[in-house]
């Protein structure tokens, strides 16, 4: 389980990488990838790619990093998802709180 963070140039857009299992065990790790920005970017991206497993607490961690975001306002994405993370995501409803690609 790896989770890692990077700001764009301008500081605009924050993407969070998750690598391996997304479960509790990631749950400081992935808050400390958005919390200890020098700035408040104004776009998330949560790169999927490399995640293995998603359950119910990552689905929880993603509620906060919305929250955190804005909730309502916030702009996040999440990409890469491979099928098995797509239906958590879909079984979830998640499509009508995050945009998904």
């Amino acid at each position: 389980m790896t989770i890692s963070s990077q700001l764009s140039a301008d500081g605009q857009e924050l993407t969070i990488i998750v690598q391996g299992r997304f479960d509790f065990n990631t749950h400081q790790a992935f808050r400390d990838a958005y919390q200890r920005t020098d700035c408040t970017p104004k776009r998330y991206v949560v790169d999927l790619g490399g995640a293995t497993y998603l359950d119910s607490s990552a689905l929880g961690m993603l509620l906060l990093l919305r929250d955190y975001g804005g909730s309502d306002k916030s702009n996040i994405r999440l990409i890469n998802c491979n099928p098995d993370v797509r239906k958590v995501l879909s079984v979830s409803n998640f499509e009508q709180l995050f945009a998904i690609a």
